[in-house]
């Protein structure tokens, strides 16, 4: 089972993550509400992949991403954007980011990006 650290500062979108991905053979180890915790958990927790909110407080998720990476260059970070932040996902690609997820989300296509991600890796 792959485990999954979820980053978003709304606690309604973890759980729609969560809702998604949990009955699809994902486990959710960890939750984080901001960018500062986000690379506390992956750090403590180092699940295979972290699905992550661009725009959070304290710390912006591109920025989360630059701290990830430079601590663990085999991470894997799929980043969740609304639409019309395509310039910010630009930037989260090529601070480390492995892939995007746009807002509102499609069910198939979170399992899938998680998928494709995770494949890559091994």
């Amino acid at each position: 089972m792959k485990r999954v650290l979820v980053a978003d500062d709304a606690s309604f979108m973890r759980q729609m993550i969560r809702d998604i991905i949990e009955p699809e053979g994902f486990e959710v180890v960890g939750e984080a509400s901001d960018g500062v915790e986000v690379v506390e958990k992956f750090l403590e927790l180092h699940p295979d992949l972290v699905m992550m909110d661009i725009v959070m407080p304290k710390r912006s998720g591109i920025d989360a991403v630059k701290a990830i990476v430079e601590r663990d260059a085999s991470a894997r970070v799929v980043m969740c954007s609304a639409l019309g932040q395509e310039a910010l996902v630009m930037e989260a690609i090529q601070a480390g980011a492995k892939d995007f997820i746009v807002k509102p989300f499609k069910p198939d296509s979170v399992v899938s990006t998680l998928a494709k991600v995770l494949e890559k890796a091994e």
